[in-house]
């Protein structure tokens, strides 16, 4: 019989499915958002005000090796890359789009593990990818040439995919706390979007909403700061100490599917039937690439415990 999963495992995984609804509902909100504030304002606003909430946490670091603490600001520094793409990326194209395009992080992430944690991808999960790259080209209407947005997506999803790894890496330590690390990153966007703003673009730094005026827009920013920052990064960093990165993309594969259903309800998109059957194989991919990794798995501990 194969060994039992630590019931810390299962937690993972049913916390990380709360974590793809969280997210999936994220697009819709930002698309909000933005209609109130720019892009640099407002990730500096929702990670500012995290990375204050979460500064007690960072006196756990003061134990942690030089090497974690690099591996921390990498961390934080590709978390500041992954939101400039997504977020600009949100604001030139659909929401919908934007929620199945992300996707492709579940099958770009067993390349990145090959490339960054010597894991080859099986047969399988090569074949996953040829099946989500062509639900991408159905999604963007059998168009090579993907729009603005639609590119800065894509590129978010190869970041995440790193970045998962990177910080799959750091989460060995054990004296690096998941709400530390959380902060760190938090800490990045924040001060990397305001740097870039106050530098690059002032436009993007205006005075703030007022509350009586413009509650839709903190009522967005309530939720983009409590579930999509602090429980849902928080949440993935303590899972990926548990699992491995393939396994947490795997139960993030249904982030899209929550982002489209989101965007149709929210903000009345809708999506022609070659946009659907697109996202459909995106999901599917995600799904398949990892079946064939977790049986392997399941049975090495099988032979492990019969041995």
């Amino acid at each position: 019989m194969s060994a039992p999963r630590h019931p810390s495992m299962h937690l993972a995984d049913w916390l990380l499915l709360v974590v793809a609804f969280v997210w999936g509902t994220s697009y819709g909100v930002v698309k909000d958002a933005l209609a109130f504030y720019p892009v640099l304002g407002l990730l500096a606003l929702r990670f500012g005000i995290t990375f204050v909430l979460l500064s007690p946490a960072l006196r756990t670091l003061s134990t942690a090796s030089r090497r974690a603490l690099g591996g921390v600001l990498c961390a934080g520094a590709l978390l500041l890359g992954i939101f400039l793409c997504e977020t600009f990326g949100v604001m030139l194209t659909r929401a919908s789009n934007a929620a199945f395009l992300i996707s492709l992080c579940v099958v770009l992430t067993p390349l990145a593990e090959w490339a960054m944690l010597r894991r080859r991808p099986s047969r399988a999960e090569w074949a996953a990818v040829a099946v989500s790259l062509a639900g991408a080209w159905l999604l963007a209407g059998g168009d090579y040439r993907p729009n603005a947005g639609d590119a800065l997506i894509l590129l978010a999803a190869l970041l995440r995919a790193v970045s998962v790894c990177v910080t799959r890496r750091v989460m060995r330590d054990a004296a690096v706390a998941p709400l530390a690390v959380t902060a760190v990153q938090a800490g990045c966007v924040a001060a990397g979007s305001a740097v870039i703003a106050l530098v690059f673009a002032r436009g993007q730094w205006q005075p703030l909403p007022t509350l009586a005026a413009h509650w839709p827009f903190w009522s967005s920013v309530a939720w983009l700061v409590g579930a999509c920052t602090l429980f849902a990064f928080f949440t993935q960093n303590y899972a990926v100490r548990r699992s491995s990165p393939t396994r947490v993309a795997l139960l993030m594969g249904s982030e899209p599917a929550f982002g489209a259903l989101f965007a149709c309800v929210w903000l009345g998109e809708r999506l022609s039937v070659a946009a659907w059957t697109g996202g459909a194989l995106i999901v599917a991919a995600s799904l398949f690439a990892v079946v064939p990794w977790r049986r392997t798995a399941a049975n090495r501990a099988s032979e492990a415990v019969n041995a």
